[in-house]
């Protein structure tokens, strides 16, 4: 932390709004009660430099190379601390692999095209995605696919090529190289893993982004009688083994983020994701194809979202850690952070280069791709009830309101011609009515 910030951070008392959120709920798990590694990590920090920002202790309790949470934890799955979408019925994927292959037919079929995924998870949803592939082969029999998984965790990038590769091909490593991992999948098509989306290789590519964004580091700002105020982690001093959340008495470099015409008391900005954006932009803008984004988050409309992801997947006011509750300050490190994607920055990021869709509700981008069909052949070919049953309880979990339905929602970025609009900025791109429709925004009609 430089100096400035450094003087500007004030061990001052928790503002009203965090009041609410950082309560101690009596209901943490056992191992709450105790310091752990990355806590310990934390407090030298904070001791030797000052309290940190909210971006700076999310990215050291996910991602610190030795004590980080995705380091350490397979967190994805029934054992794991939260259940994603793809994890909870394969219609999910497959609906997100008939979106590609629509699009590749609407722009052109292309000789080729890469699939590149971030944040891969456990491989699932590529894996229904290629399983999609296989079977639209007769249409994609002239396209040369390539798999380019982009993931910084190395324990999931071995769950991701169990999931994903061909046990006869031996996988090529080289932990130096910016492709550091690469095979053949089970379908016979090259797959690579990289470290950064910028290292993959340009070229007409379908990007996705399946609950990349909800996990990025985030700025967190409060409204003060004197203007924004950057929210700090400090030690507490009443409880030396304990974080809390501090205001700086005077602005933070990190305040150029917030927009002047802002009406919210409580602000989020995710820097990280507004340069990830710039280069889908770029890329697409230059080469075409499309980002497909998928996450909870809202249009610019909500204030506080900072918490632990949930065993089931899906955002709810409080984080749970074990089906318990889980303070976001309380035994960092053992469990996932996560933060609403605000769409409406995702929208100004792309700085007019592209045109933009949605943001809109899950339930809706997935009646729209025809999961109400698909799951009828599905419950069809199930002669078991209990299969029966395990698909409806999945459709339930993506399409309830009270579930996943509206609380997650799916976002696009296209070239501007892909929608026959003018190259007008940001929401203008949105709001003007294409001269053709777009899967999932618009009801799917093959042709």
């Amino acid at each position: 932390m430089n100096a400035l910030v450094r003087r500007c951070v004030a061990r001052t008392g928790i503002p009203s709004i965090w009041r609410r959120k950082c309560f101690s709920s009596g209901n943490e798990p056992a191992e709450s009660n105790h310091v752990t590694p990355m806590l310990r990590h934390l407090m030298y920090k904070i001791k030797s430099t000052g309290p940190i920002t909210v971006a700076e202790y999310m990215k050291e309790v996910l991602t610190n190379p030795a004590k980080g949470y995705y380091v350490h934890h397979d967190m994805l799955g029934e054992k794991g601390d939260f259940i994603t979408s793809p994890e909870i019925s394969q219609i999910f994927g497959e609906l997100l692999g008939v979106w590609f292959v629509s699009e590749w037919m609407a722009s052109g079929k292309s000789t080729a095209f890469q699939l590149v995924e971030l944040g891969p998870g456990r491989g699932t949803l590529t894996a229904d995605i290629l399983r999609v592939f296989s079977q639209l082969g007769s249409v994609l029999k002239t396209c040369d696919i390539s798999i380019h998984l982009v993931e910084v965790s190395q324990k999931l990038s071995e769950i991701q090529a169990l999931t994903l590769t061909e046990e006869t091909v031996p996988l090529e490593r080289d932990a130096e190289s910016l492709v550091y991992m690469k095979g053949v999948t089970k379908s016979g098509i090259p797959i690579s893993w990289y470290r950064d989306l910028k290292d993959v290789p340009t070229g007409y590519s379908f990007y996705l982004a399946h609950e990349f964004f909800d996990v990025l580091p985030v700025h967190k700002f409060q409204k003060t009688p004197h203007g924004w105020r950057e929210v700090f982690v400090d030690i507490d001093p009443q409880s030396p083994d304990k974080l809390r959340f501090v205001l700086a008495p005077c602005a933070t470099p990190a305040e150029a983020f917030i927009q002047r015409d802002e009406r919210r008391e409580h602000v989020e900005v995710c820097p990280d994701a507004g340069v990830v954006i710039q280069e889908l932009s770029q890329r697409i803008a230059s080469t075409g194809g499309a980002a497909l984004i998928a996450d909870y988050g809202h249009d610019g409309t909500k204030t506080d979202t900072l918490r632990h992801r949930i065993c089931t997947g899906y955002a709810l006011s409080l984080g749970f850690y074990e089906h318990q509750l889980h303070d976001v300050l309380t035994a960092p490190g053992t469990a996932d952070l996560t933060a609403d994607v605000d769409f409406s920055y995702l929208r100004r990021m792309a700085q007019g280069r592209v045109a933009s869709l949605g943001p809109v509700e899950q339930r809706t981008f997935l009646k729209n791709m025809g999961i109400d069909v698909r799951l009828k052949v599905l419950l069809d070919k199930a002669g078991d009830p209990s299969l029966q049953q395990q698909l409806l309880r999945g459709y339930d979990m993506l399409m309830n309101p009270q579930k996943m339905g509206e609380r997650f929602h799916f976002f696009a970025l296209l070239p501007h011609q892909r929608l026959h609009v003018g190259s007008q900025g940001g929401k203008a791109c949105q709001s003007e009515a294409p001269s053709t429709s777009v899967p999932g925004f618009d009801e799917l009609v093959w042709h």
